[in-house]
């Protein structure tokens, strides 16, 4: 099981039931993105021999939101980095493609003009959903869904994302509970990881 606690929030779940409800239509854009400000550069996030980079510390979150919402894979068509050396990206941006012809960004970032955002974005033939600060729905997060019938907000379920996520661990352990974020799920992200380095020509993380 990965540590994406946000995944174990009820608030996760909600958004991509909106998402598959067709109250938006057909999807056509899906932008995720997570930036926060982290200008010590010595700190191991940077560090290249530990895999360092903000597409494999916070954009990890944006990568993995991004296949949540989409309910597939993304294909990187474009990415560009910000660098911190020549190896380590603080920032990186790629555009995305996903199955059913929707496309997207994906941002993340250590440092760049934007210090502290996170959220995501889901526009569709008949509405499109706002989504603020996915990872920590507990911390004054929350959704907006507008559609030509009107407007409306939906706020997250009581309890913190580490919360839920440790009980969900537990009933897995002890009762063979549920696992929303197996080793495959993890694969699939690293994949989504590893072509964004790819396509924005920086060396691939790890081993």
């Amino acid at each position: 099981m990965e540590a994406f606690h946000y995944r174990y929030h009820p608030f996760a779940e909600r958004m991509a039931e909106i998402c598959r409800s067709g109250e938006l239509g057909r999807i056509e854009q899906i932008d995720t993105w997570m930036c926060v400000p982290l200008p010590f550069f010595k700190n191991i996030r940077y560090d290249i021999d530990l895999a360092g980079g903000a597409t494999m510390d916070v954009g990890c979150y944006a990568i993995h939101a991004a296949r949540l919402l989409a309910g597939g894979e993304p294909r990187v068509t474009w990415a560009r980095a910000r660098v911190k050396g020549p190896e380590i990206d603080r920032a990186m941006e790629a555009d995305v493609a996903y199955p059913g012809g929707a496309v997207g960004t994906i941002r993340s970032s250590l440092w760049s003009s934007e210090l502290f955002s996170i959220g995501a974005r889901v526009i569709g033939t008949e509405g499109r959903m706002d989504v603020r600060r996915f990872t920590t729905p507990q911390l004054r997060g929350g959704l907006k869904v507008t559609t030509p019938a009107g407007s409306r907000r939906e706020r997250p379920a009581a309890g913190t994302t580490y919360g839920f996520q440790l009980r969900a661990f537990v009933e897995a352990v002890r009762r063979g509970g549920p696992n929303l974020t197996p080793p495959s799920d993890s694969i699939a992200t690293m994949a989504v990881i590893d072509a964004t380095y790819d396509a924005a020509g920086l060396p691939r993380r790890g081993t």
